[in-house]
């Protein structure tokens, strides 16, 4: 995978796949059992498109499935999260949009391994 950046998290990994004035993208993988922290942005909203697994996601409180083919809209601002309940890897194309696209616009609400804000 040609990548800009590839970083390993506590759920998983995600390498940066583009990254411009206008957007980002990144592949993620969660890992079994694997959960990103309950976040919002300030500066992005994004897309996440779900390639392989059963993401289980929490948007502002509400928790669905999502498959592959599934697509998940989270509002600029919207808290959410997503896990990995499954046996599988989840693989999650993730497209930014907005005015920022640093990680220091995580803001963290609750997590698992201890990096809330």
């Amino acid at each position: 995978m040609n990548a800009l950046e590839h970083d390993v998290r506590p759920w998983g990994e995600y390498w940066v796949l583009e990254d411009s004035t206008s957007h980002k993208v990144k592949h993620i993988e969660v890992n079994q059992g694997g959960r990103l922290s309950y976040q919002y942005h300030k500066y992005r909203a994004e897309v996440w498109t779900i390639v392989s697994g059963v993401a289980t996601v929490t948007l502002e409180g509400e928790i669905k499935e999502y498959v592959a083919g599934e697509v998940v809209r989270i509002p600029q601002g919207a808290k959410h999260r997503v896990a990995n309940n499954t046996k599988e890897k989840l693989i999650i194309i993730e497209v930014q949009f907005g005015t920022y696209f640093g990680e220091d616009d995580i803001i963290r609400l609750e997590d698992d391994y201890s990096r809330t804000d």
